[in-house]
């Protein structure tokens, strides 16, 4: 089974905790391939993945593959599927959720990346895209009027929110209470990291767990 990193945000670097069992996990280093939250965005013609924020982490890790892609709008889809099959480490960017969520049907890559032997990585709107489900509402920071429950791509039958600088108790009980009532849901701050191995997860940071309307912090075993 894969190993699963849902990551929140880090807004300098990858905690050394974490950097510890990315090393670990991470034994085969020949290709790291991300994916766009912002497929669109960008407008020249070649993709750089310099300009990409979160390849910074892996740096300052000292975790050095031997190529780096970047997957967004200017890739073919079939270039972008056969990149995919050959990574060793799959990295789903932060951006904009619903953009990714679109971007990963167009271009037919959940299914690729459900079949990678590589491990999997997301990051705010990339871990949101992996779970089972997310909710997109306006209290989650969407300009929408009605709340969308979201399929992911579904490695791990769990919901999954980073929100770090939310009301936590405005926001679990006006959109996450109910669909915790479905399935539990996993609600990241910042700085905080999820990694799934084998149904086995192991919490680094603040992370809560909702499940029937009910909230506890989890006890951090990274």
């Amino acid at each position: 089974m894969n190993t699963h990193y849902y990551l929140s945000w880090f807004n300098d670097f990858f905690p050394e905790k974490l950097v510890k069992w990315l090393h670990e996990d991470i034994k085969d280093r020949k290709s790291l391939v991300m994916i766009s939250a912002q497929p669109s965005g960008y407008k020249g013609e070649q993709v750089n993945t310099d300009d990409v924020f979160e390849r910074t982490w892996f740096n300052q890790a000292n975790i050095i593959f031997d190529e780096y892609h970047f997957i967004d709008h200017r890739m073919q889809k079939e270039d972008a599927q056969r990149l995919i099959q050959n990574a060793s480490v799959i990295f789903l960017c932060g951006g904009n959720p619903v953009l990714q969520n679109d971007f990963l049907a167009k271009y037919e890559l959940s299914d690729a990346i459900k079949n990678s032997n590589a491990v999997i990585m997301g990051a705010s709107a990339g871990a949101i895209n992996m779970a089972a489900k997310w909710l997109c509402s306006k209290n989650t920071g969407y300009e929408v009027e009605t709340s969308t429950i979201y399929d992911g791509i579904g490695f791990d039958h769990f919901a999954y929110e980073s929100h770090s600088k939310l009301d936590y108790a405005a926001l679990v009980q006006g959109d996450l209470f109910p669909l915790s009532e479905k399935i539990d849901v996993y609600a990241a701050e910042q700085e905080s990291a999820m990694r799934v191995n084998d149904g086995k997860i192991d919490i680094m940071g603040k992370v809560y767990l909702i499940s029937h309307s009910k909230i506890q912090i989890l006890v951090e075993t990274l």
